[in-house]
């Protein structure tokens, strides 16, 4: 019987062996991207900087927009206290 307290053990299996294979598949991928890097590495390009573009490229313009006012916002905030001397802790 298939049918143990209610629970269909055919499906359990089919739905574990479905996410199995996703998870499979997924690690070749994975691999194939490592593949891709080392490539462009070899060729002389930053990965660091390839993996920022492709991080930028799945963000809208006003996202990207507004990365960038934050960042200038706290980079000069940064510059800013440098030039502040720092009030001795009480």
């Amino acid at each position: 019987m298939d049918d143990i307290s209610g629970i269909a053990g055919g499906r359990v299996r089919s739905f574990i062996e479905r996410v199995e294979q996703l998870e499979r598949e997924i690690q070749e991928l994975n691999e194939g991207k490592k593949e891709v890097f080392a490539e462009a590495k070899g060729e002389g390009f930053d990965v660091k900087i390839l993996k920022e573009i492709i991080r930028l490229r799945k963000q809208d313009q006003e996202e990207r927009d507004e990365h960038e006012t934050l960042l200038d916002l706290y980079l000069r905030a940064i510059e800013n206290s440098e030039s502040q001397p720092v009030a001795a802790a009480a």
